[in-house]
């Protein structure tokens, strides 16, 4: 198949309703089922010598657990988590098939179905580049023209930055919303006054209660660090986020350091 010619009429997709119902038709005529809440292809394994760690992330932004393959996928879950413009998500959320040159039938599974608050939803495969062979191009090429076909975005993500990863996996720690101040998202006070994360802390209060909910207002973006700059400490810079008009997207120095 000449992957500039495909069309979502060329590609079979099959998944598993909320219901636990198989359903299957063409990628154009299921395009608009909620993906995002549908359960998982197939299942994440468990077996003796597994190379890598297969589980379920409590997912805030989903309010249940979302599958994962590898502590990889785990890593880029929360990552979609940390954006504020992610509204739900999937693991393994469909098969698709096409006819390959040869007349094969071949099969690709992503890795997440992500729904977007502007109503889009992006495709993610997680594999890095050194993993990839040259037989399995077509699994991700054919699978990226017919999800472009349709309006989606497909993406595929490798090992994100170690010290921003690093970063992300301590405030995850604190994204249940239990973590929320009470009567909103402000602290009490201010905790965000340009200066060290520490420093602002104490300005509200004892920094044993404060810290938890500061974190967790970090998990949520409506206060700023710069998470690739370092691993966060007493010192680190945090500032209150500002979102664009509408909606549509967060500032790009929501994860910049504070001036």
């Amino acid at each position: 198949m000449n992957v500039r010619e495909v069309s979502a009429e060329d590609v079979e997709l099959e998944y598993v309703s909320a219901a636990g119902i198989r359903e299957r038709g063409t990628l154009g005529r299921l395009r608009p089922v909620r993906f995002e809440w549908v359960r998982p292809e197939r299942r994440f394994p468990a077996f003796r010598g597994q190379g890598d760690w297969c589980g379920w992330h409590w997912s805030a932004t989903c309010g249940g657990h979302v599958g994962y393959e590898s502590w990889l996928e785990r890593d880029r879950l929360m990552l979609l988590e940390l954006d504020p413009l992610v509204t739900g998500m999937s693991s393994q959320p469909f098969r698709l098939s096409w006819a390959g040159t040869d007349g094969r039938r071949l099969r690709h599974t992503p890795d997440f179905f992500v729904r977007r608050a502007d109503g889009t939803g992006p495709v993610v495969d997680v594999r890095p580049d050194e993993r990839i062979a040259p037989d399995d191009a077509a699994k991700f090429t054919v699978p990226a023209a017919a999800c472009r076909s349709v309006g989606w975005d497909f993406v595929r993500v490798g090992t994100p930055e170690p010290v921003l990863m690093a970063n992300v996996r301590w405030l995850a720690g604190y994204r249940h919303p239990a973590g929320a101040p009470p009567g909103g998202r402000r602290l009490p006070g201010g905790g965000a006054g340009g200066g060290g994360l520490l420093a602002g802390a104490l300005r509200v209060g004892d920094q044993i209660a404060v810290l938890p909910v500061l974190f967790h207002l970090l998990w949520l973006r409506v206060l700023a660090v710069d998470l690739e700059a370092g691993l966060l400490s007493a010192d680190t810079h945090v500032r209150l986020a500002v979102v664009r008009e509408g909606g549509q997207d967060a500032v790009a120095s929501s994860v910049a350091a504070s001036g």
